[in-house]
């Protein structure tokens, strides 16, 4: 399986982030790609496809934004990282005042997700690893590629950031394999946080459908999306599909799930699978709650690698730092079989 990175995505180093009423250091640090570049080889390089590929996904007014955030922070007298602290969350209306506070708080839905001045560059890499990840499984037709995608990105929306993410690469890769013919396209998600940013673009479209295996959103971040409930609206009504599970979930309570999951994309007639994957369901992982172990993994990855159809393999959560290289390596090596 062909592996892709970029070291300009180690620019995006913000140093802290506001969790439970206190300042942490930044858990989505540069540290977790390094651990992962440590377990694995061979990694090839990452081609730049423009920002037309990105601007199919984000709105434009949001993207503008990201490039001169950090920037218009320094302008305004600001030390360190920008960090939003209001945020509209009635009548959200696209206003512009000039200002990057009200800029911040209009375009994220945090105040866990900096802009550092590596940022943008950090992101616009990421989205670049993945389109040329799936640049090489269009061109080969083998049957998976793995893009180590940093920063993350299924918590980002149209026009907004949040929960470490800022382009949606499995959104943006989505609608690049719809551009090249590989449709129709399913993005499934096994982060252990619900991709709320991935359904929230697609929720209203017949042409890619989106399921999530996550953490319960009654007791997990992001909180206010995820639940069972949610299964699209208008067109895209029933191509949204949510399995949440409940806190301490392990290997054996996990596979009902994944098989639901893949059961209803092979019945939608997906014919490329589109995968955010995170490492965050390990047991040893310090912010989530799920009980997955190593093997489990390679079993899940054997059971994707069965739906018979190519698998781009796109960088999520995991924050285990010490486990996450031998967990992404184990889960790869199902792939591979």
């Amino acid at each position: 399986m062909r592996r892709f990175f970029d070291d300009r995505q180690l620019a995006h180093a913000p140093v802290r982030e506001l969790h439970n009423g206190e300042w942490t250091a930044y858990a989505e640090n540069a540290e977790r790609p390094r651990a992962i570049l440590a377990a694995l080889s061979g990694w090839e390089a990452v081609r730049d496809f423009g920002m037309a590929p990105i601007a199919a996904v984000h709105d434009a007014g949001y993207l503008a934004f990201l490039q001169r955030a950090h920037d218009e922070w320094r302008a305004a007298g600001r030390n360190g990282d920008a960090i939003g602290y209001t945020f509209p969350v009635v009548r959200r209306r696209p206003l512009s005042f000039g200002r990057v506070d009200a800029d911040l708080g209009a375009y994220s839905f945090d105040a866990a997700t900096p802009i550092a001045e590596g940022t943008w560059e950090g992101a616009y890499w990421s989205a670049q690893t993945a389109l040329s990840a799936l640049d090489h499984l269009a061109g080969t037709g083998e049957a998976s590629a793995f893009a180590l995608c940093r920063p993350p990105g299924h918590h980002a929306g149209r026009d907004y950031m949040g929960g470490y993410c800022y382009l949606n690469n499995a959104a943006i890769a989505a609608r690049a394999a719809q551009a090249r013919g590989l449709g129709p396209v399913a993005v499934l998600d096994i982060d252990y946080h619900h991709g709320n940013g991935t359904q929230d673009i697609f929720y209203a479209d017949a042409g890619v459908f989106f399921a999530s295996i996550h953490a319960d959103p009654a007791t997990d971040y992001p909180f206010y999306w995820g639940h069972a409930d949610e299964r699209g609206e208008g067109a895209g009504e029933g191509t949204t599909l949510n399995i949440p599970l409940p806190r301490g979930t392990d290997g054996a309570a996990y596979a009902p799930a994944l098989d639901r999951a893949l059961a209803a994309i092979a019945d939608w007639g997906a014919r490329c699978l589109v995968l955010s994957f995170g490492a965050d369901t390990h047991s040893s992982d310090p912010i989530s709650f799920f009980r997955l172990e190593r093997d489990d993994y390679r079993a899940i990855a054997g059971r994707l690698r069965g739906l018979g159809i190519p698998v781009l393999i796109l960088m999520e959560g995991g924050y285990a730092v010490g486990d996450l290289g031998g967990n992404v390596a184990a889960f790869l090596a199902g792939f591979e079989g």
